[in-house]
């Protein structure tokens, strides 16, 4: 993979090179940003810029992501196929990373949940894939140079594999480089963190995605410049707005449904709602959790009436137009209070039901709260 991949973020490419150019490569550092901002496309990219030798046998393998210095963790799930004492490994789901990668390494938790075929599950680092890192960079390395091992989303490491990956930092095998790619690193050991080169990675520049809109999917300059606005900062939600018929207009529909039964204070049907909800596996519960976030946010800034601080589409505008005023200054704050501590529960694995419908019941008196 060619750092041409990466849609801009020209800075953190330019110092990822002079780290390796100094002299001054750290053995574990961490790239931390926003979800779409091209954070394993970065480390994907500078892996490879690490294992070039120069040689075209090398160059082939980097080009098919099968160079056997170049070891990737990632979270998994356990399948029904699996024996009882087994601990998952990415290994086990190697060809579904694979495919997925040379599709291009800019994809959602969802989209690698479909290709592990476990929509339902919650996935995670288990400390069996640790084990599995310690044996792999104890050998020698097949081409003379770097050992990199990405590791894609570690925060998800449950608490076992986290210490025996904190033990491999401090004493990492020799001429090996650990790239972790992080979206949320307060969950991660503070340990970890303190021990690793954290870089951060800022949102995508709405020029980068706009150029990248027109030349690498044929959008027209005008559709280009509005879907970047849109995404701001975040190729995957450009992608989203590409895709006819995408979760977003469900999760809309979902929004505008919970809202009006709210308002009119239909509690059977709201009870209807929360089953349709917990119908939904639970990354995609916490997806739309999350775009509820979203929404609400937008709904607020449009009572101000400047079209620059509003990221709409035209459907989701057209409903802000009568709900807005509804979204004050009172509600605001404990409406997303709220909508974080569904995200845990659904995270704790809590009853979708319970929390969905508990959920819809507060927002009936939130609504009521007037500025």
């Amino acid at each position: 993979m060619h750092w041409s991949e990466v849609i801009g973020q020209q800075e953190a490419q330019e110092r990822l090179k002079q780290m390796t150019e100094s002299g001054h490569l750290p053995h574990a550092m961490m790239l931390c940003g926003p979800q779409g901002s091209g954070k394993l496309a970065l480390a994907t990219a500078f892996a490879c810029y690490l294992l070039d030798n120069g040689t075209p046998s090398a160059q082939a393998m980097l080009e098919k992501l099968e160079h056997p210095d170049l070891h990737f963790t990632y979270p998994t799930i356990k399948l029904p196929s699996m024996g009882s004492d087994h601990k998952p490994v990415s290994d086990d789901f190697a060809k579904e990373w694979h495919e997925l990668m040379m599709l291009g390494p800019y994809f959602t938790m969802d989209e690698w949940m479909q290709a592990m075929g476990g929509e339902n599950q919650q996935a995670i680092i288990t400390a069996g894939e640790s084990d599995e890192l310690v044996r792999k960079l104890s050998l020698k390395s097949s081409q003379g140079g770097y050992k990199v091992s990405i590791i894609w989303l570690p925060e998800r490491m449950n608490i076992e594999c986290a210490n025996k990956l904190l033990k491999l930092i401090e004493e990492p095998p020799q001429q090996t480089v650990f790239i972790m790619v992080c979206q949320e690193p307060d969950k991660l050991l503070e340990t970890i963190r303190s021990r690793v080169q954290v870089i951060d990675i800022r949102k995508t520049d709405n020029e980068d995605i706009r150029k990248a809109l027109i030349e690498r999917r044929g959008i027209d300059e005008e559709a280009a410049h509005r879907i970047s606005r849109l995404a701001n900062g975040n190729w995957l939600k450009a992608l989203e707005e590409l895709q006819v018929g995408s979760e977003n207009e469900l999760f809309l529909d979902m929004y505008i449904m919970l809202m009006r039964l709210a308002y009119q204070r239909k509690v059977k049907d709201m009870q209807k709602w929360s089953e349709q909800m917990a119908g939904m596996g639970r990354e995609k519960q916490k997806r739309w959790l999350t775009y509820f976030l979203r929404m609400t946010r937008e709904n607020f800034m449009y009572n101000f009436q400047n079209t620059e601080l509003n990221y709409m589409t035209q459907k989701e505008e057209d409903f802000a137009r009568n709900f807005a005023r509804f979204v004050n200054e009172n509600n605001i704050l404990p409406i997303n209070d709220m909508t974080n501590l569904a995200i845990r529960d659904i995270g704790q694995n809590a009853n979708a039901k319970i929390v969905f419908f508990d959920f819809a019941l507060q927002m009936i008196v939130l609504l009521l709260q007037k500025p």
